[in-house]
């Protein structure tokens, strides 16, 4: 798979995106990076622990967040994409579902689009994606937490964003699937997709694995947000345990080490 200029071996590595959140709200960074120097030395920071991507988000997305102007967020996100692009040789996502927001940071040099809604929300952001030639990850997502059949459900609603991506022109080698731990799910719900995440395999897709720091592990260890990097790691062995070609975190040191760690005894 092709991302930005560099070739990700998805089928037999585990990947490392590193999470930059240029909001004054996130539920566990808000606020730590929102200037471009920071942002920028936080960036840096992730590419020299490891990072292969950096994720770059301007409005929170967590539980209860704070809708924003789209033009806020294009003002928030593309300085740092470009920034990001002209001093780093590393391939830059944007976590936006808006298709504004997705032209004028695919504009700004972004490779990846990452959707948590998997262009459910704007169909612009799926043929703006295929415009572009730009990976995608593709979030699962719903309203609220309601299923006939939970597994059964979430594939239907996997299959109907690959659908979208495939009508809107995006090629099969560009999409990514995430399975949305933390969106539209009970606590219990969360648990069994990481357990289940080979359910992702069948469609043939790269999948990325997004638990980092989440509700899920915080309310498992009773922990606040910055103290789940354990849990987080114990994730990250199921994610690679089922085969996922990325991860998207916050502590970039800690998860390589626990993915290498994890490759090399899966390897005997």
């Amino acid at each position: 798979m092709i991302i930005g200029n560099r070739e990700f071996d998805v089928a037999n590595n585990c990947y490392i995106m590193g999470i930059l959140n240029v909001t004054p709200d996130s539920f566990s960074d808000g606020g730590k990076f929102n200037s471009l120097d920071k942002a920028l030395f936080h960036a840096e920071e992730m590419i020299n622990e490891g990072a292969d991507i950096i994720d770059i988000g301007g409005e929170s997305t967590r539980p209860g967040h704070q809708v924003i102007t789209s033009e806020e967020e294009i003002a928030r996100v593309v300085p740092v994409i470009e920034g990001v692009k002209s001093r780093f040789d590393i391939p830059v996502s944007i976590d936006t579902y808006k298709g504004d927001v997705t032209l004028a940071a695919l504009q700004a040099g972004a490779d990846l689009v990452n959707d948590i809604w998997g262009f459910k929300h704007d169909y612009k952001v799926a043929e703006l994606t295929a415009e572009y030639g730009a990976a995608c990850c593709l979030m699962h997502n719903r309203n609220e937490a309601v299923y006939d059949d939970f597994q059964k459900d979430f594939l239907k609603d996997m299959e109907e964003c690959v659908a979208i991506a495939r009508k809107a022109g995006v090629a099969d080698d560009k999409i990514i699937l995430d399975p949305g731990v933390g969106f539209g799910k009970t606590y219990e719900m969360n648990l069994e997709i990481i357990n289940h995440l080979e359910i992702l395999n069948t469609f043939g897709f790269p999948v990325l694995l997004g638990t980092s720091r989440k509700s899920v592990i915080g309310n498992t260890l009773d922990l606040p947000a910055d103290q789940r990097v354990e849990g987080t790691l114990a994730t990250t062995v199921f994610g690679v345990i089922k085969g996922s070609a990325f991860v998207r975190v916050h502590d970039i040191k800690e998860n390589l080490r626990t993915i290498k760690m994890t490759k090399a005894i899966l390897s005997k």
